[in-house]
C-alpha cells in the first residue's frame, strides 16, 4: 500500500463509503458518506463540542443544532480548516481498519480505543447529548 503526500494539513479522521455491512453491500454512495461525516451527526457534532459549541434540540425532540450563530462559526470554521479527500478501494473498510490501527486519527472513533484522545472525545459527545436532554427545546 503506498500513500501519496498531501501538504495540506494532518489526517484527523477517516470514514469510508459504502460502509461496512456483513454483505459488504451499501446504498450509500461516497457523496452520501461524505455529506454524513461532514454535516452529519459523526464529525459534525465532534467539531462543534470542540469548539465549545452548545448542542440544543429543536423543533421535534430528535433535531438538533448549534443554533444559528453556532451553526455558522462551525461552517466557517469548517471552511478555513476542514479539507476532504478519497482513495478510491476496492474494500474500503480494509483500509479503513489499516489507517486506523496505524496512524493517530484522533477525531475518529471506531475501531480506536487505543487512541490517546479516544476516552475524552467519547466523553464530550456523551455530554453533549446528555446536556441537549436537559435544556429545553428550542423553536
Amino acid at each position: 500500500m503506498s500513500f501519496r503526500t498531501v501538504h495540506a494539513g494532518r489526517l484527523l479522521y477517516v470514514g469510508i463509503a459504502p460502509r461496512y455491512t456483513a454483505n459488504r453491500t451499501s446504498t450509500q454512495n461516497l457523496r452520501k458518506r461524505v455529506r454524513y461525516h461532514y454535516a452529519g451527526p459523526t464529525l459534525w457534532l465532534t467539531l462543534g463540542r470542540l469548539l465549545g459549541l452548545e448542542l440544543r434540540r429543536v423543533g421535534s425532540d430528535k433535531r438538533m443544532t448549534f443554533g444559528t450563530a453556532g451553526e455558522a462559526t462551525l461552517s466557517q470554521w469548517m471552511a478555513d480548516n476542514a479539507r476532504v479527500c478519497w482513495i478510491e478501494q476496492k474494500e474500503p473498510w480494509d483500509l479503513e481498519s489499516q489507517l486506523i490501527s496505524r496512524l493517530d486519527l484522533p477525531l475518529s472513533l471506531g475501531q480506536n480505543r487505543h487512541n490517546a484522545f479516544h476516552s475524552r472525545l467519547k466523553e464530550l459527545r456523551a455530554q453533549a447529548r446528555q446536556r441537549v436532554n436537559e435544556l429545553p427545546i428550542s423553536s
